[in-house]
């Protein structure tokens, strides 16, 4: 039986991670504070990381190690507590490690920002850089996959989904997108990086991400699915930007909107994470699991990202 340690197991992705980790007939172990349920069939060791030995009840060893954090220093003291005692150690890292976001079909190559050290300020590529490189320290056991954008059903940044929820909730009204000419997605869908996590062999480091498409038609597709027949209302850059509406993510933001000097922030190459056996949902169907998703959690819900119904009609007004 493969013996398997997930580092978290709690949240969206380490969850999903931990889930079919189990359905393949594994033995999981979840490490993590115990704020939330462990899926079904995963034993908890609580601990919390930020503590001066959150390792200390684990025993034995493993056939693989899973971590997704977010911070150095928890990378750093989990390879040095338990680096010895797996077989394999997988660092689920992200593409904000690469330091070019203007330049497309960029592969794993790419130039790297600078690691965080310890004082800096908070940086979330940053971290994962300097993270990757102490996972790097395990040699040939070390595997890094470095996703875009993850999206799919339960997604609690609410970036992509904030898209099937305005074009949801307006029905026949007017949503506002921003100007698309030029501006491209790439997203993964979150069962397709689970897969590839848990099955896939790949070594090194490779971009977990899905084929570019043009923004343009990934609104049309997620408006089609709800079946929105309002008004598109496109308004421009500084437009928006004069009315306070901020880029990617966040409160009062439209979510997927970046600079246009940002064209390669959301056009990585996917070649390697092909050649590795990665499989891709089509669009259109990650699409419709989003839709059923949001409409199941509230479509006017609070959310981490995107606009009110209320903020958005205030500025439709306004255009």
């Amino acid at each position: 039986m493969t013996n398997v340690l997930i580092l978290g197991g709690t949240a969206w992705l380490s969850g999903r991670i931990a889930t079919r980790w189990i359905d393949t007939g594994a033995r999981v172990t979840c490490l993590a504070r115990g704020t939330q349920p462990v899926p079904k069939g995963a034993e908890l060791v609580r601990a919390d990381r930020g503590d001066a030995d959150p390792y200390g009840e684990l025993r034995g060893e493993w056939d693989e190690i899973v971590d997704v954090s977010r911070h150095a220093h928890h990378a750093s003291g989990a390879i040095a507590a338990l680096g010895a005692r797996t077989a394999r150690w997988t660092y689920v890292s992200s593409t904000s490690v690469y330091a070019d976001a203007a330049t497309p079909d960029t592969d794993e190559s790419a130039e790297m920002l600078a690691p965080a050290q310890d004082g800096d300020e908070y940086e979330y590529g940053a971290h994962k850089v300097a993270s990757e490189q102490i996972v790097r320290t395990l040699g040939d056991r070390a595997r890094i996959v470095r996703p875009g954008l993850i999206v799919g059903p339960g997604d609690p940044s609410d970036r992509f989904g904030y898209w099937a929820a305005a074009f949801d909730r307006a029905a026949e009204g007017p949503v506002l997108i921003p100007r698309v000419q030029g501006r491209s997605a790439q997203v993964i869908d979150v069962d397709d990086l689970v897969t590839f996590l848990v099955e896939g062999s790949s070594s090194g480091a490779v971009n977990a991400v899905g084929d570019v498409h043009e923004l343009g038609h990934v609104l049309n597709a997620v408006r089609a699915a709800t079946g929105h027949s309002g008004e598109v209302v496109a308004a421009d850059d500084g437009w928006l930007e004069a009315h306070g509406v901020e880029i990617w993510a966040g409160e009062h933001s439209l979510p997927l909107w970046l600079p246009m000097d940002m064209g390669g922030f959301m056009t990585r190459s996917n070649a390697a994470f092909k050649t590795a056996g990665a499989t891709l949902t089509p669009l259109s169907e990650t699409i419709a699991r989003i839709v059923v998703d949001e409409r199941a959690r509230g479509v006017n819900r609070e959310r981490r990202a995107g606009l009110t119904r209320d903020q958005e009609l205030a500025l439709l007004a306004a255009v």
